[in-house]
């Protein structure tokens, strides 16, 4: 259980679209033994008190799931509608099973409409049984919105082309597939704790933050910690990574817990 009052945040997984190891990749990065080299799709969950939310379901969901023992769900919240983030969703249907009622899902409109098309049956009016069961809630840009004990805030950042959403929870932020955010989204940035950014590898990339853009955005919002994410095996090893990086800014890891 989270410490009452405070986030706990745990990152179900860090790692990009096609996760470390890479199928059939042989590069020194897939081959690695360390733990902290093997990256699921990105996720969060959090937890404050008795509430529990997800950010993104994506392909791992279910092991994700089972290898952080959670037992209970309140909500998910999308990012935007890219495999590598939704395409978990329908193992929800577990939840559903163990607490009887709908999963409540906050994304965008356009989000909503991707899930329709990949998830039809979820919607369908005449549903075969034990497909799984949603309660869909459309967010915008700029709102404040509670589950349970969590508040969180939503702020547009931008995927090359692409609108995605990041949140905001008291002094915690989380910001995934992104390499835009307007100077009205970083203001709504200032005076965090924590914040957690994609860094998806050193060399420059059309619609992900690279390593150096990541760390000129964590320079720009000088948040007390911040926590790199959805990291391809372009990045390299994590250890030799970590020890380039500035003191208050780590490479996070799945399984890492952080309590806010």
């Amino acid at each position: 259980m989270a410490t009452i009052g405070k986030l706990k945040v745990t990152f179900l997984g860090t790692g990009t679209s096609q996760g470390v190891p890479v199928i059939a990749c042989d590069c020194p990065v897939c081959q690695s033994k360390n733990d902290k080299d093997k990256r699921l799709r990105s996720s969060i969950l959090i937890e404050k008190g008795n509430t529990k939310i997800v950010i993104d379901t994506g392909p791992d969901f279910r092991y994700q799931m089972l290898r952080a023992k959670v037992k209970r769900l309140d909500a998910v919240l999308f990012t935007h509608a890219h495999k590598d983030h939704t395409a978990g969703m329908d193992d929800i249907r577990s939840f559903n099973y163990l607490q009887h009622s709908a999963m409540p899902v906050y994304c965008e409109e356009l989000v909503l409409k991707s899930l329709k098309n990949e998830f039809a049956y979820v919607f369908e009016d005449d549903k075969y049984p034990g497909v799984p069961e949603i309660e869909p809630h459309i967010i915008l840009p700029d709102n404040s919105y509670k589950v349970g004990n969590i508040e969180f805030h939503t702020i547009r950042v931008m995927h090359a082309h692409l609108p995605v959403m990041a949140f905001r929870i008291n002094n915690f932020a989380y910001i995934t597939d992104a390499n835009y955010i307007e100077p009205t989204s970083l203001n709504r940035l200032q005076g965090l704790d924590v914040l957690v950014i994609n860094a998806l590898r050193k060399k420059h990339h059309v619609s992900h933050f690279n390593l150096q853009e990541a760390l000129e955005v964590i320079e720009k919002l000088k948040p007390k910690k911040a926590y790199l994410t959805h990291i391809s095996h372009l990045m390299g090893f994590h250890q030799e990574v970590s020890k380039e990086l500035p003191a208050n800014v780590e490479l996070a890891h799945d399984m890492l817990e952080v309590t806010i």
